[in-house]
């Protein structure tokens, strides 16, 4: 193993930085990942300033863990706990958010591999009289095209009153829905793209119609234990994180304000549409296993891997995401944005080397532009072309829970 260890403070500013199983020159401490022959080598000087100038920017601390043939490269840098003064560690459980949404989409198309759901039948078929309009299918809704008004909008038009107000409540899916049915429908059936948490609320509807289960135990039976992801739960409407976990903390809108400690909340106003809490290892597990084609058959992935254009470097399938990077690789996963916790989960296509990234703030813009810097470090290696300006990220670039 090779490690290094740098810093400017005890705790704020230490880094961690450890190569698990990678060959190295021993002069220079370079590494060659074994994928090199497909995919440069990843970054790991290049991750480490990204998560460094995350934790200058306003977050508490930000990790990253590659998962590359067998090879484990992990980054973090700042703290976990702002009072207790604890180091971000790269095995911290956190909320994801609406990485959720491809757990969601996982479970359905698994009900249409076994014959129990049809993508391009109307929800209301399932559902009857749940929604307004019957052209309404299960592919518009899980690939955002439903045109379903997203009720977060209204709900955290601010931030810290409207999670306050929402952080120990607990809503039925109906009542989501109903939210958003009060507001005209953004767009036609099929119309255009337009990313709603509505969407994947009728999701969770779904998996429990269909299933006759909670979408809890869903999870449990076709996800977390057949991939014996450990650090992974869905606990609504409980508050509490278990286990070693880095705290949320969300910034106020109002410049200057004191960060607000979001880590327990029951994550009600999201559930099957971001209420997951996993780790970065549990969830390069997950996106290797479903692009490595262990959880759904071929004809079911490649329905998920139908992608429709959201700008000049993203586009969304059913639930999966694929943005492409500067050097030209495209890699496919999902973000996650719940008050506290901004997560990047990406793999290659064939699943062989995958990055889950976390900064541990949220309503950050500038964070939330740097955190896409770990993508390019982690797939292009050193040949990644410096990044734009960190700012607001670029109109629908990202699918995070909305409300941020």
């Amino acid at each position: 193993m090779v490690s290094a260890t740098v810093g400017r403070g005890a705790v704020l500013g230490a880094v961690a930085l450890s190569l698990l199983a990678v060959p190295a020159r021993a002069a220079t401490g370079e590494v060659k990942a074994p994928s090199a022959a497909v995919l440069p080598a990843p970054d790991t000087t290049g991750l480490t300033a990204v998560l460094r100038s995350a934790v200058a920017q306003g977050a508490p601390g930000a990790l990253a863990r590659i998962d590359d043939r067998g090879s484990t490269y992990r980054v973090t840098y700042g703290v976990a706990d702002r009072a207790a003064r604890r180091a971000v560690d790269a095995g911290d459980r956190f909320r994801v958010g609406s990485v959720t949404k491809t757990f969601s989409a996982v479970v359905l198309l698994q009900l249409a591999d076994e014959h129990r759901l049809v993508l391009d039948a109307p929800v209301n078929r399932y559902l009857p009289g749940l929604l307004p309009d019957d052209r309404i299918t299960v592919r518009h809704v899980l690939s955002h095209r439903s045109g379903l008004y997203d009720y977060t909008n209204d709900m955290f038009a601010d931030s810290v009153s409207g999670f306050e107000a929402v952080r120990d409540r607990v809503f039925t899916y109906r009542q989501l829905v109903a939210l958003s049915l009060k507001k005209p429908r953004t767009n036609a059936p099929g119309a255009a793209y337009s990313y709603s948490n509505t969407n994947f609320v009728v999701a969770g509807l779904l998996i429990e119609k269909l299933t006759g289960h909670s979408v809890r135990t869903a999870y449990e039976d076709r996800i977390f234990g057949p991939l014996n992801l450990r650090d992974t739960f869905y606990l609504h409407p409980d508050t509490a994180i278990p286990g070693r976990h880095a705290r949320g903390y969300l910034t106020p809108d109002t410049a200057g304000a004191a960060l607000v400690d979001a880590t327990a909340q029951t994550v009600s106003w999201a559930q099957s549409a971001g209420a997951i809490i996993s780790s970065a290892r549990d969830l390069n597990t997950f996106y290797s296993a479903l692009l490595g084609g262990r959880l759904l058959s071929p004809a079911r992935l490649a329905d998920m891997e139908r992608f429709s254009p959201v700008n000049s470097t993203t586009a969304y399938g059913l639930g999966l995401r694929r943005r492409t990077l500067s050097c030209g690789i495209s890699v496919y996963g999902h973000t996650g944005a719940v008050q506290g916790y901004y997560t990047y989960a990406f793999a290659t296509k064939d699943g062989k080397r995958a990055l889950t990234a976390l900064a541990n703030t949220s309503n950050n813009g500038k964070v939330l532009s740097t955190l896409t810097g770990t993508l390019e470090s982690a797939f292009c290696g050193k040949a990644a072309r410096t990044l734009r300006a960190p700012g607001r990220p670029e109109p629908g670039g990202w699918d995070g829970a909305a409300g941020e």
